[in-house]
């Protein structure tokens, strides 16, 4: 049986100008820890990133 995968996104939080990121350390840790991998970025056509793509194995019951 191949491995399975599923997947997440979340949005990166913004300042309170809307344009920079606030640092997601703490958000991405507690994704590590639940399993979650960073697996890529969507990002805007003009520059900036839209989503962070994360994934992680589905557990065999």
């Amino acid at each position: 049986m191949s491995q399975q995968w599923e997947y997440k996104t979340l949005e990166p939080p913004k300042g309170l100008t809307k344009r920079e990121t606030v640092d997601p350390t703490d958000e991405l840790n507690r994704l590590g820890a639940d399993g979650w991998e960073l697996t890529e970025t969507i990002s805007y056509d003009g520059g900036g990133t839209k989503l962070l793509v994360f994934k992680r194995p589905v557990p065999h019951e």
